[in-house]
């Protein structure tokens, strides 16, 4: 009763409701290349309106945090996540460094429950992090909608866990996607994300982080595998770029 209950009045409250959920944050960097031909805008909007967009019409909810570099707390930044929920186990998320009309698409993140979770092997997990301090801090926000919706949505979101890519690090003033992709993690504790981030962030949408965690001091504090958040106990995983062909093969043999 208390979901359907909730599903009439997320929808009632949509319908009402102008979005509020974005265009506020621009990317940080402009991309090098000429203006785009009137040739160039005919044939976008020629796809636009004739071609079919399957894979993206799904990616309809919107979630604003934080990572930082697997390795390096200190490199910091926020990340606009566009999610698609494949089923009641399996998210997947395109990221973006802003949420106006030219972002640059940082990277993607793949969000499994719990149950998922506890299925991967123990070198798998330490490329993954948890949820539940991102959720229980109010770090982790999903703009522009109901705050009981919003409350619903982190209940669900406070037990899994992420694995997260960046390949363009606009962080850096990168203005093309230059070096090796990197392993992304989530914060865990009070004290380690950037306050000035965090109070950007706040000015920006309006909010308050603090009154959103003492919003959910009621949901329950998952406990979390000890085999997640590796790089809380040293282990450190990421990318290198190589170019001893053998290494390379060996590693993908292993992995079939």
């Amino acid at each position: 009763m208390k979901s359907i209950l909730f599903l009439l009045f997320f929808v009632g409250f949509v319908l009402l409701l102008p979005a509020c959920g974005g265009k506020n944050t621009a990317s940080k960097i402009d991309a090098p290349g000429d203006e785009k031909t009137t040739k160039d805008k005919v044939l976008e909007t020629g796809a636009d309106l004739l071609q079919n967009k399957s894979p993206l019409k799904d990616f309809n909810a919107y979630l604003d945090g934080f990572h930082f570099y697997n390795g390096n707390m200190n490199a910091q930044m926020e990340a606009h996540h566009y999610v698609n929920q494949l089923n009641e186990d399996v998210y997947q998320a395109i990221i973006f460094d802003g949420n106006t009309d030219k972002p640059k698409l940082m990277g993607v993140e793949y969000i499994i429950t719990e149950k998922l979770f506890k299925t991967l092997s123990t070198e798998e997990k330490k490329l993954w992090h948890s949820h539940h301090h991102e959720v229980k801090s109010g770090s982790l926000i999903a703009p522009g909608i109901p705050e009981l919706a919003e409350h619903e949505l982190m209940e669900k979101l406070v037990s899994t866990y992420g694995k997260t890519i960046h390949t363009w690090h606009t962080d850096q003033q990168r203005t093309l996607p230059l070096g090796a992709p990197m392993i992304m993690m989530g914060f865990t504790k009070d004290g380690q994300l950037h306050q000035e981030l965090l109070a950007d962030r706040d000015k920006r949408f309006h909010i308050s982080t603090e009154e959103k965690k003492n919003n959910r001091k009621d949901i329950p504090m998952t406990i979390v595998d000890p085999q997640a958040n590796a790089w809380e106990k040293g282990e450190i995983r990421q990318f290198i770029i190589t170019n001893k062909a053998d290494s390379a093969r060996h590693k993908h043999q292993k992995m079939l």
